[in-house]
């Protein structure tokens, strides 16, 4: 079994290395993308050193500034939607007992993605963050979502989830990863797991008094991981800690240790015969310093989340907007040029969330550059 594994790996690693763009992959087509073709993705980002951006979305307006932003720097994305940005979605008067609406805005923001992507010419990954012991109905619901599209169309709803049972011990959390990639085996889609903890506040969840030592994970507790979940199925990501916090910081003020993740790659590697076998997740990255990052694409990291600073953003639209146009902005009638005068163009939503869209678009391409994410569909590389 394990040289078997290992000779895999290696011709996985020459495949990804062969292809030049990432519509060499076989199957790939605009859209969301799903199973062999998504992991085929993160291969190939990893053999290439890029990492693709996670973006947690909450509305229409977010998921289409999101894919605008792919579209001009034309490389795979990928779209994840939180507990919090799920229930948000289907709306927050609805009753979210057993975390109904949750599921309802993560399905319902599934099919919009779905029904609108592939006119924006680049593969999607789409994808859910974060779910907690306490959140898991929302997960199985997703699933159960999953598995009904999968009976229609052969896929998944979604490329991927994440389980985060890291304030788990690590037994129970590896355990119940099992449990859910077995499952997840069966409609070929793809787990992200984490172990060690991500400091930090991150929609509701609250790390920020966790001990040092959980914010950094051993080579031994990721292998851990490794060697439980790879007999199931070769579809699965780590997101192991390395010093990440959730939040903003200044620059310099999170202790990240990326070094770290290069000796998780190298212990894997002595146990399985595999060069850097180990498909990594960076997570709480806003204040990282762009070497930390650059770091920890080098060390394989295939993946990482961005909220905090899309977020900021997409308001600063909206603020810069109000403050150049302040004096249409206080009624519906009245601004500097006549007190008779209407404002409906300069209210009108469709004016001041399209400047919000605007920046985050900007914000999105420049964290797509800092991962090496740029001009990844090109033809001709």
């Amino acid at each position: 079994f394990w040289l078997k594994s290992a000779l895999n790996a290696t011709l996985q690693i020459f495949s990804a290395m062969a292809y030049n763009s990432v519509w060499d992959i076989p199957g790939m087509k605009a859209g969301v993308v799903t199973g062999d073709v998504a992991w085929a993705i993160l291969e190939f980002a990893k053999a290439k050193k890029f990492a693709i951006p996670a973006f947690n979305v909450t509305s229409s307006s977010t998921i289409v500034a999101v894919l605008e932003a792919a579209k001009k720097i034309n490389s795979p994305i990928m779209i994840q939607f939180s507990q919090g940005g799920a229930q948000f979605m289907a709306g927050k008067a609805l009753d979210n007992t057993g975390q109904a609406a949750a599921i309802l805005g993560s399905v319902a923001g599934a099919h919009f993605v779905r029904a609108i992507a592939p006119s924006y010419g680049v593969p999607v990954i789409l994808h859910s963050d974060h779910c907690a012991k306490k959140l898991l109905p929302w997960f199985d619901g997703m699933l159960e979502a999953d598995e009904a599209y999968f009976k229609e169309h052969g896929e998944p709803l979604f490329s991927s989830h994440m389980l985060d049972l890291s304030e788990e011990p690590d037994d129970e959390n590896i355990a119940m990863c099992k449990k859910y990639l077995e499952r997840m085996k069966a409609i070929n889609q793809i787990l992200e797991m984490e172990i060690g903890i991500t400091g930090g506040v991150e929609d509701g969840v609250d790390n920020s008094g966790v001990s040092k030592d959980k914010l950094y994970s051993s080579p031994q507790d990721v292998y851990k991981v490794h060697e439980a979940l790879s007999p199931i199925s070769e579809k699965f990501t780590i997101a192991a800690a390395f010093g990440n916090v959730h939040g903003v910081y200044k620059p310099g003020n999170v202790k990240l240790r990326p070094e770290l993740l290069v000796d998780y790659q190298k212990f894997a590697s002595e146990k399985t015969g595999k060069e850097s076998p180990l498909f990594l997740v960076f997570h709480g990255g806003s204040g990282s310093e762009r070497s930390e990052i650059e770091s920890a694409v080098d060390a394989g990291v295939v993946k990482m989340n961005v909220d905090t600073d899309t977020q900021w953003a997409y308001w600063e639209g909206v603020l810069k907007f109000y403050k150049a146009k302040e004096g249409y902005l206080q009624g519906q009638i009245g601004n500097p040029e006549g007190e008779d005068k209407p404002n409906k163009s300069y209210y009108d939503p469709r004016k001041w969330m399209r400047e919000a869209e605007g920046t985050m678009v900007a914000r999105v391409a420049d964290q797509c550059k800092m991962l090496r994410n740029i001009e990844q569909c090109a033809k001709n590389l």
